[in-house]
């Protein structure tokens, strides 16, 4: 039970920010667009490199909470 605890709380926790920053990074990025839409391709490049780099810990978190669950303890 607190295995499968530690892997849920490691993935909840650890999808929560990049969640958030997703959320707030596409939200200026559509707001910047909307002010200028001449830089919008240098903006939604910039948007998309951000999104990947939030999206890599997000796996990051999911790598360790199967380790937790599938990796035995050293007793």
């Amino acid at each position: 039970m607190p295995i499968q605890l530690a892997a849920a709380l490691a993935i909840g926790l650890g999808a929560i920010g990049p969640g958030l920053g997703i959320g707030i990074l596409a939200s200026k990025a559509m707001e910047a667009i909307g002010r200028n839409p001449e830089a919008a391709p240098t903006i939604q490049t910039n948007m998309i490199l951000g999104i990947v780099f939030a999206e890599a810990i997000a796996i990051y978190a999911l790598v360790v909470a199967l380790l937790i669950m599938f990796v035995p303890a050293v007793k």
